[in-house]
């Protein structure tokens, strides 16, 4: 089993909808990540290909220069999709009571989750329907830094350094895999770390976010 129930916790374990009821129009990163991570979609992503936005919200952080064919919104507030520009159709859903994603097989070239994988108590199924999904050669790209709702975030999360965070999601991504199924390559790293401790950091005191980012692409 990829994490142990105790793993699986959450500080505040009520309905994730009821937390995620109200809009929240800000970002929850700082400006110096928005800008890596859009220059990584803009190095990984290709035009007029499907995207997938996990867990997105009233922002995508895709290069504004970039066509895409279609970018389908997944999140937990409708009125923070109903305002991404960037998305053509969304839909809304809780990945932790319901993990199924209602989207067809190997139709997306692309996944992208921001920030959000920290709240998913059942990876390992998110993950197989991230392969699910995926076009054979599709990217996933998984992004974090180092803040989170503490509330929300499983323990396995809670409980971890930002390395062993970065091993996590790696796991993830391992535990795709199967009699005749191929799953995910090998996942390819990048991290661009800040110099203020990372308490000081939360509190926004300067230095700058921690990027982090995991890459797979799903094999054929």
């Amino acid at each position: 089993m990829l994490l142990q129930g105790h793993q699986r916790t959450k500080l505040d374990d009520t309905d994730d909808t009821l937390f995620y009821s109200y809009p929240r129009f800000v970002t929850h990163v700082d400006e110096g990540f928005i800008e890596q991570l859009t220059q990584l979609y803009r190095d990984r992503l290709k035009p007029n290909t499907r995207i997938l936005d996990m867990m997105s919200s009233w922002v995508s952080h895709l290069p504004e220069e970039i066509e895409f064919a279609h970018v389908e919104g997944h999140g937990l507030n409708a009125e923070e999709l109903a305002k991404n520009k960037r998305l053509n159709h969304y839909f809304v859903q809780d990945l932790n009571a319901n993990p199924k994603l209602p989207l067809p097989d190997a139709d997306f070239d692309a996944v992208i989750n921001c920030v959000s994988v920290q709240y998913l108590q059942y990876p390992d199924a998110i993950f197989a329907e991230m392969r699910r999904i995926l076009k054979p050669g599709g990217i996933a790209i998984i992004s974090f830094s180092n803040r989170m709702f503490h509330q929300k975030a499983i323990a396995a999360w809670r409980d971890g350094s930002e390395s062993d965070r970065v091993e996590l999601v790696k796991r993830y991504f391992a535990s795709v895999k199967g009699v005749n199924l191929p799953g995910f390559s090998q996942p390819e790293v990048i991290v661009k770390q800040s110099n203020v401790p990372s308490f000081l950091q939360m509190l926004g005191m300067g230095g700058g976010d921690p990027f982090y980012a995991v890459i797979a692409y799903r094999q054929s």
